[in-house]
């Protein structure tokens, strides 16, 4: 890889929709640069099982995220890991600023994906690592024949809370409302399992312990009592938010910080593109990114033709008027 050229597309972010985006880039004989700060797969590589990607009945996140990836560098794109601190609008050429380098390429596909929503709340950040946590698949070996609780009513929430249960002693949902948000087959593993338990109506107010968890303070939504419930450890599952500061300054997002786009994935800004989980939209699913990470493709290998020609003509044009 030699950092000095210019690539006709960089490609910000590893997940199902930035790697799908570069195995279509690649393969149209794009010179591509696909850059993400952790492991490739984004929130897919720390999801246990995915049930609903078209072609497997069950398959592993990790393993998904290791065969996308494998696919994406197959036709010969870059690879860089680094987080990106900006994205700069330009023409002819736009700039992808790292700690420690700066890239340059003809278009870009902001494909950063989004993260963990924080409860906001005494003692999150403070037992982050000791019994704060928003990953059970990572972190639930941890916590063996413990008593947890879950933050939150959708699918995640519900989803990891199953998952727990393959350790913990026992495992609590406390939910803000009086039903799930979960997907119905999902909430009949959870309601059918033995080891989880509900509180409906409670808002975590904070997070307590010493060295480590030992409880959340919570308050009722419709009575107002406020009450102590002990456990080890917290899984918070509360929504996500978009990583989307790289691209703040370009006025190209909503309130919420999600990049508006169009249906072939194009921002108001001539070769920026958007695709996956930090796209403006109603579904964010795996199959939904990929689907993102092709249509953002094709746009830019649209946008990066039309680009090579006006150079061209360009050319042509000031060698005209120097001879």
């Amino acid at each position: 890889m030699n950092p000095q050229q210019v690539y006709d597309v960089i490609i910000a972010g590893a997940g199902p929709a930035g790697m799908t985006a570069a195995v279509y880039t690649s393969r149209a004989n794009m010179r591509t640069l696909l850059i993400e700060k952790g492991s490739p797969g984004g929130q897919m590589v720390n999801t246990e099982d995915i049930e609903n990607y078209p072609g497997y009945e069950s398959v592993l996140g990790p393993e998904l995220s290791q065969k996308m990836f494998d696919h994406a560098r197959k036709f010969g794109a870059d690879y860089v890991r680094g987080q990106i601190r900006e994205i700069r609008d330009g023409y002819p050429f736009k700039s992808v600023v790292l700690d420690d380098w700066e890239y340059k390429a003809k278009s870009v596909i902001v494909a950063t994906g989004a993260e963990h929503r924080k409860l906001g709340v005494p003692g999150e950040k403070e037992f982050a690592g000791r019994g704060v946590s928003y990953c059970a698949v990572c972190d639930g070996a941890f916590f063996a024949d413990m008593e947890l609780v879950v933050v939150g009513g959708g699918d995640s929430a519900v989803e990891e809370a199953v998952f727990l249960t393959r350790y913990a002693s026992k495992v609590t949902i406390i939910h803000r409302r009086d039903s799930l948000r979960a997907q119905k087959i999902i909430q009949k593993r959870a309601f059918e399992n033995e080891k989880i338990h509900f509180i409906w109506n409670q808002q975590v107010l904070e997070i307590r312990g010493d060295s480590t968890v030992s409880g959340v303070l919570m308050q009722n939504t419709v009575t107002g009592e406020v009450l102590e419930y002990p456990c080890q450890g917290v899984f918070i599952y509360i929504g996500m938010d978009p990583i989307s500061y790289c691209v703040k300054h370009l006025g190209i997002t909503n309130d919420a910080g999600y990049i508006r786009t169009d249906e072939q994935m194009r921002t108001k800004l001539p070769g920026i593109f958007a695709a996956g989980d930090v796209r403006e939209k109603t579904l964010r699913q795996v199959v939904t990114a990929t689907g993102d990470g092709c249509l953002a493709a094709q746009s830019a290998q649209h946008y990066v033709e039309q680009l090579d020609e006006r150079l061209k003509e360009q050319s042509l044009l000031e060698s005209r008027n120097i001879s």
